[in-house]
């Protein structure tokens, strides 16, 4: 018994020993490595762990801020980034004996991609599917070839329950990490180094097939009346999905580093699962709000509508209809009440409607930068102003509609404007001829006398021919649409 009392004793001290050096050892979280680009004139979060106690020294761009790990190994500085630069710096972090190099780091705009698989959309894809130099597209495959010296890009892999974002942290935009990146982000980036002349990251977090609750905590649904009941259930589900998950290892642990906006492409999941007025606009709400509080500002959030597509043929117990896409839409226009958000169009993007992952993501991520650049960015003649219904004037047996944005309101194909429906007071939808008078349009049908309300694109077929003279597409819209006011 004695000598297996030593032998354990023996044990411990040797795991004790093995470990120590482990513990000792200073560790970065992985959005903080070699090929970043730190928000440009902001105090940039740093931080990582170190032995409890021991003194960490960060050094960049001439600043040297000291700090000690708190017991929990866990210590945190800001530095002062200024403006705009896009010759490489070396970031110098000390603990102890050990010293990490993070070398070839710029300074510019940073902005977070997330959402689900039309976000998650590589590069590489898109060469197989759409190769065809269509609506202005440049190749992806020579993208891939060219130099983006100034773009650099951090991919969050899709997995689970992990401490830290599951990421090989930042790279320069080429080789394998570029051919998997993001269509929609790569070309937002593009468009904004192309107007702006300065670095942009982009760090994309998004996982295919995902509803909107995983990217939420369970804590930003309170407060909101629409979702009290469900609350009270004290559930960590909402609407059988289970809250935060994503969240958790792909979106927390990002901390409050530094961000210039947000631009999202989500949607689709959630449009098979529920036909409930105004829910997912709410949904919205308290995911901006918790990932603004999070990082520590207003960031702006820029999302995209989601895209035609035959939702009825989608399976799952839902009694989808060909309405059910547009009363989804409904709910994506709505939550632009929000403040700093706003949306893009996609319906005059798609190809073939049996594919949820539509043709021309290059597109989507430039109009997505065009929203930036005008409003984030205040930048002047940028077409992002799409065509919007504002109000209707009834005239005997016309209907005469009104929109904001309509300057130069003309079809793609130079036929009359197409997925237009009138209805009388018997609320029965048919189809109207639209004809286009300076930036109006006028509705009849000989069959309805005296109509009352009209509707455009309000089916998931609609993929209609109506836009502006900047050449973005009419957003779908019904007179007598659904209300909701976004309460803070």
């Amino acid at each position: 018994m004695k000598h297996l009392a030593i032998f354990r004793i023996f044990i411990s001290v040797s795991l004790l020993l093995c470990s120590a050096p482990l513990m000792a050892q200073m560790r970065l979280p992985n959005v903080i490595s070699a090929n970043m680009i730190l928000q440009r004139n902001a105090q940039v979060p740093v931080w990582g762990w170190a032995a409890p106690g021991q003194q960490v020294r960060v050094a960049f761009a001439g600043q040297v801020k000291t700090v000690v790990a708190a017991a929990d190994s866990a210590w945190h500085v800001k530095l002062a980034t200024g403006n705009a630069n896009s010759k490489p710096q070396v970031l110098s972090i000390t603990a102890g004996k050990e010293t990490k190099q993070l070398e070839n780091i710029l300074i510019g705009d940073v902005w977070l991609c997330s959402g689900q698989s039309n976000m998650n959309y590589a590069m590489d894809r898109t060469i197989n599917n759409f190769a065809a130099p269509a609506k202005g597209a440049d190749s992806a495959a020579l993208a891939m070839k060219e130099p983006h010296p100034g773009i650099r890009i951090m991919k969050v892999e899709m997995q689970y329950d992990t401490p830290d974002v599951p990421s090989t942290g930042w790279h320069e935009a080429k080789g394998r990490i570029f051919e998997r990146s993001s269509v929609v982000a790569f070309y937002f980036a593009k468009q904004l180094q192309a107007k702006l002349h300065i670095p942009i990251g982009i760090i994309t977090s998004a996982w295919d097939g995902s509803r909107i609750e995983p990217w939420t905590p369970p804590i930003a649904y309170k407060n909101i009346p629409a979702f009290e009941e469900d609350i009270k259930k004290n559930s960590t589900a909402m609407d059988k999905e289970k809250e935060g998950r994503m969240y958790n290892s792909m979106i927390k642990p990002l901390g409050q580093f530094g961000l210039k906006g947000i631009i999202w492409y989500q949607g689709e999941s959630n449009c098979m699962i529920e036909e409930q007025d105004m829910r997912y606009a709410y949904k919205m709400q308290a995911m901006v709000a918790s990932w603004r509080k999070q990082f520590g500002a207003q960031l702006p959030f820029y999302y995209t509508l989601i895209a035609p597509y035959i939702y009825t043929e989608w399976r799952n117990g839902i009694p989808h209809t060909i309405e059910t896409l547009p009363k989804f839409w409904e709910q994506q226009v709505a939550a632009a009440q929000i403040p700093g958000t706003a949306f893009v169009t996609t319906t005059d993007l798609v190809d073939v409607i049996t594919d949820i992952h539509p043709s021309y993501k290059w597109v989507v991520g430039r109009r997505l930068a065009n929203l930036a650049l005008s409003k984030t960015y205040r930048q002047k003649g940028i077409p992002y102003l799409e065509p919007t219904y504002a109000h209707k004037k009834i005239e005997g047996d016309k209907l005469v509609l009104y929109f904001k944005n309509a300057n130069g309101l003309k079809t793609r194909d130079g036929k009359s404007p197409d997925f237009f429906e009138i209805a009388g007071a018997d609320g029965k939808y048919l189809s109207a001829q639209a004809t286009i008078k300076g930036n109006t349009l006028v509705l009849q049908n000989a069959d309805i006398k005296a109509p009352t309300e009209a509707r455009f694109a309000w089916t998931q077929f609609a993929m209609p021919n109506l836009v502006n003279g900047d050449d973005l597409p009419m957003v779908p819209f019904r007179t007598n649409a659904v209300k909701w006011e976004y309460i803070p």
